[in-house]
């Protein structure tokens, strides 16, 4: 059984104790297949440490975060620009709008947003998109930007069955995590209407752990009980669930 977290910040700083350990206990599990979304221009040269220790397992990803939007982004956009053209990633992320933290950067947010989907359609890449308290304002973005090269996961997705089914539209696929185990999570409620071909599993590790974690550091094996949820809310062996969801995460990320 082979099980792909599409989206974990095994760099972070949370992990500094016991990374290795941490890793090894996510493939023992069979979470062997790890993609690491980028935060800002200071984090880069630990992705790439994390890489070269683990080539067979950590693909990269490349971008600004939307919490990083501040007044040196075009700094930043370059630096993602650059990157691109010196090592091989696998998508430009995670990139969006978040509007929780910090209202006043969402200007600045949706031209970085705006600027690197269009980098990603420059270069075949897939996005991977961080939304909080902004699906109006993502939408509005993507919209402008839908086209076939639009491509993705809708990373940590906490909407309704009606944004769901917007963002499959859009050509994005529903990167599902622990959330689905809350009881006030509510996506468990409709997720089995949605064709699993649509979702990818992740653990946004080390945030957002499943129950019955929940509160405590998130890490990939945790993986695992996010298949587990699935299997039970679309009725199928555990073994499918990851089968189909690494396909899915491969069809994204062409790895």
């Amino acid at each position: 059984m082979i099980i792909t977290d599409t989206h974990t910040h095994l760099c972070s700083e949370e992990f500094d104790q016991d990374r290795m350990e941490m890793i090894q206990r996510a493939i023992a599990a069979g979470v062997s297949r790890f993609f690491i979304p980028s935060i800002d221009s200071t984090g880069t040269q630990k992705m790439y440490d994390l890489e070269a220790q683990f080539p067979n397992n950590v693909r990269l990803m490349i971008g600004l975060h939307p919490c990083y939007v501040k007044e040196n982004y075009l700094e930043e956009l370059t630096h993602v620009e650059a990157q691109l053209s010196l090592h091989k990633f696998y998508a430009i992320g995670e990139i969006g709008i978040d509007l929780y933290w910090d209202k006043t950067t969402l200007d600045i947010q949706k031209i970085a947003f705006q600027r690197q989907i269009q980098l990603a359609k420059q270069h075949g890449l897939a996005i991977n998109i961080h939304c909080r308290d902004a699906f109006d304002e993502v939408f509005e973005v993507l919209e402008l930007e839908k086209s076939a090269e639009l491509f993705g996961i809708f990373h940590c997705f906490s909407g309704n069955l009606e944004q769901a089914q917007r963002a499959i539209s859009l050509g994005l696929k529903l990167g599902i995590g622990g959330v689905a185990t809350f009881k006030n999570g509510k996506i468990d409620q409709f997720l089995n209407q949605i064709p699993l071909e649509h979702i990818v599993l992740e653990t946004d590790a080390p945030y957002l752990a499943p129950v019955p974690y929940r509160g405590k550091r998130n890490e990939s094996s945790y993986a695992v009980l996010v298949a587990q949820k699935l299997a039970e809310l679309y009725q199928l062996p555990l073994v499918e669930i990851a089968r189909i969801t690494t396909e899915n995460s491969k069809a994204v990320f062409g790895i």
